[in-house]
């Protein structure tokens, strides 16, 4: 593609990857959005999106018509195969990956902004949209909360429009009959992770069978599941079995906005963060976060 902008005898071209990755960065924050709400993991969102990018740089710009539309189709296959290979994979470690040359993330992400985007999911709504088959999930995810119609994505699901819609309908009443209590507080939120972390550090398995979910899940990125061991672990008892006797150089924190703890190193650096998701005065989800980029965007205090 030529851009001709005559200043005198001096011209201006843009080729076809540049008109490209000019797109991507234009739509990167909000197909983030769609794989975070995917996934419930801002590291995973970022994989997808990674992934996004690999493919689009490999394709040919002309066969590109509708971008945007092309990005949120991709980055929603990719997910719905994430989600497929999880369910295969519940507790296998996540093998760290290198990445790939990529348009450069923009300087100075708004922790404000993470922490809005975690807020208007809730922890607790993740949990419930990880009961759903993924196909509903997707269907619910990209019309619900995206308003993006039928048409769109019932190639991505590959059923028609009128199956895609049962499959968002199904997800919706699901949601409404299964989703727990609003997220606590953060008053309470806090009083319920310190409490976990004292009985933690005390390896009172006992007390932390009181404050998880029956259904908790722990998941952790990749960094921090190669310290721990771990990708994904369900149930209270294997969580607290896990915790039990850890947690003892953890400090309460506001992780992305909610109750929290941080693993610092004697220099002062966050090595690992844990978010907590509060739900019905249990804990209903944790998630583990040692990824550096991560962590500086997560918004700590």
């Amino acid at each position: 593609m030529w851009q001709e902008s005559q200043s005198g005898t001096e011209y201006v071209t843009v080729n076809d990857d540049d008109v490209l990755a000019e797109g991507f960065e234009r739509n990167r924050p909000r197909l983030r959005a769609v794989a975070y709400r995917m996934l419930g993991s801002f590291a995973e969102a970022d994989d997808a999106v990674q992934e996004a990018w690999l493919r689009l740089s490999g394709t040919d710009g002309g066969e590109v018509g509708n971008l945007d539309a092309w990005l949120t189709t991709v980055v929603g296959r990719i997910c719905l195969d994430m989600l497929r290979s999880r369910r295969h994979r519940r507790e296998e470690p996540i093998d760290g990956r290198p990445v790939a040359d990529r348009p450069a993330v923009a300087d100075g992400a708004d922790p404000e902004r993470e922490a809005l985007l975690a807020d208007s999911v809730g922890v607790a709504l993740l949990v419930v949209l990880d009961t759903l088959i993924p196909a509903e999930r997707l269907a619910f995810v990209l019309h619900d909360m995206f308003a993006i119609s039928f048409d769109e994505i019932a190639p991505i699901v590959g059923r028609t429009s009128a199956a895609t819609r049962q499959l968002a309908s199904r997800a919706r009443r699901r949601i409404q009959g299964a989703a727990p209590a609003a997220d606590a507080g953060t008053g309470r939120q806090r009083e319920i992770v310190d409490a976990f972390l004292a009985a933690s550090r005390g390896g009172d398995f006992d007390t932390l069978l009181t404050l998880l979910d029956p259904d908790v899940v722990l998941r952790a990125d990749a960094a921090a599941a190669r310290r721990g061991g771990t990708s994904e672990m369900r149930g209270s008892g294997a969580v607290a079995s896990f915790f039990a006797g850890r947690a003892q150089a953890a400090v309460p924190a506001l992780v992305a906005g909610a109750a929290g703890a941080v693993v610092r190193t004697p220099d002062g650096e966050i090595v690992v963060a844990l978010r907590f998701g509060v739900a019905g005065g249990r804990v209903v989800a944790i998630e583990a976060i040692s990824d550096r980029d991560e962590l500086r965007r997560l918004g700590v205090r």
